[in-house]
């Protein structure tokens, strides 16, 4: 099933966030609907840390980010507005392009990358 041309443009933006840290990082999946990045970092049940994901969804895209999951002291600052997209504790939903979320949302994974190295999370490649 082709996705919605106007989710497939948010999911391009949202998804080129993550790229940008992706030589850093793992790609586990990049596919038309999903592009999903892990860390280095092994965990106990001997799977990696994820660090985060953009999916495809029949309504909305979701980005999903683990930083914000792990540090949610990393919320503190956001802006109402990006706040409004949460649902559960690390994961943003959009319809539609926001040029001004998605760029607090790409200083947002940046700033949820250097926490999770600097803490020990993970060792960036």
């Amino acid at each position: 099933m082709e996705a919605d041309p106007a989710l497939q443009e948010v999911f391009a933006q949202l998804k080129a966030i993550l790229e940008s840290l992706a030589a850093h990082l793992v790609v586990v999946k990049d596919e038309p609907t999903r592009y999903y990045l892990d860390t280095t970092r092994m965990m106990p049940n001997k799977k990696p840390l994820s660090f985060g994901a953009v999916v495809i969804t029949k309504n909305y895209v979701s980005f999903h980010l683990i930083p914000v999951y792990v540090c949610p002291e990393l919320l503190t600052e956001i802006s109402p507005d990006l706040r409004a997209r949460m649902q559960g504790k690390g994961c943003f939903n959009f319809k539609k392009v926001d040029a001004a979320l998605f760029a607090e949302l790409a200083q947002l994974t940046q700033a949820g990358f250097e926490r999770l190295q600097r803490g020990g999370m993970f060792d960036a490649h």
